[in-house]
């Protein structure tokens, strides 16, 4: 017989209600203790599992690392094909991307080995892929007109059904790259 560990499902629930109130909050706006209310613990046991809360935003950007890796080194046949995927991608971590965006952010900034070091790679590299090795003035705009349409949508939407913005962000992201719909 398997037993689950209590500090295990405990410390899932937190998480989740973690995710949920820094997507509708934001993470600055979100207290230990608000997440402790909405799982029902006390802001201690939060504590226990996730101190200094930096702890809670970093293991909600884990998950996303590795869908990040698999993203930026498939081999699409094309671009089309590539920003079909990073739509997919966008809104299935919009979540994650909100609190990249709002609250961790300044990755322009960001000191070397900072979670917005890893951000700003992550941009550079989406933002390299969809303008390709030389763009010229037209071609740079698209890109970051892609890429600005992908990070607000996602973020604005939450409350959104993921098929509803899926569909509508994959046509304004083609329409914006310069492809036909």
């Amino acid at each position: 017989m398997t037993t689950v560990d209590p500090g295990y499902d405990t410390r899932r629930r937190i998480l989740d209600a973690a995710r949920r109130l820094f997507a509708e909050r934001g993470y600055a706006a979100t207290s230990l203790a608000d997440i402790a209310s909405a799982v029902g613990v006390t802001k201690t046991a939060v504590a226990y599992h996730f101190h200094p809360k930096d702890r809670l935003a970093t293991e909600l950007l884990a998950p996303v690392a590795e869908d990040i890796v698999d993203l930026l080194e498939s081999g699409f046949g094309d671009e089309r094909a590539f920003l079909e995927t990073l739509v997919a991608f966008a809104v299935r971590h919009r979540t994650v991307i909100r609190l990249i965006m709002e609250d961790i952010g300044g990755a322009d900034d960001a000191p070397p080995g900072s979670p917005g070091e890893a951000i700003r790679a992550f941009r550079d590299c989406i933002y390299a892929r969809l303008a390709g090795p030389d763009p010229d003035p037209a071609g740079r705009v698209r890109a970051w007109a892609v890429l600005g349409s992908l990070q607000y949508a996602v973020v604005k939407t939450i409350d959104l059904p993921e098929e509803t913005v899926r569909g509508t962000l994959l046509a304004t992201a083609l329409a914006a790259a310069g492809y036909p719909a």
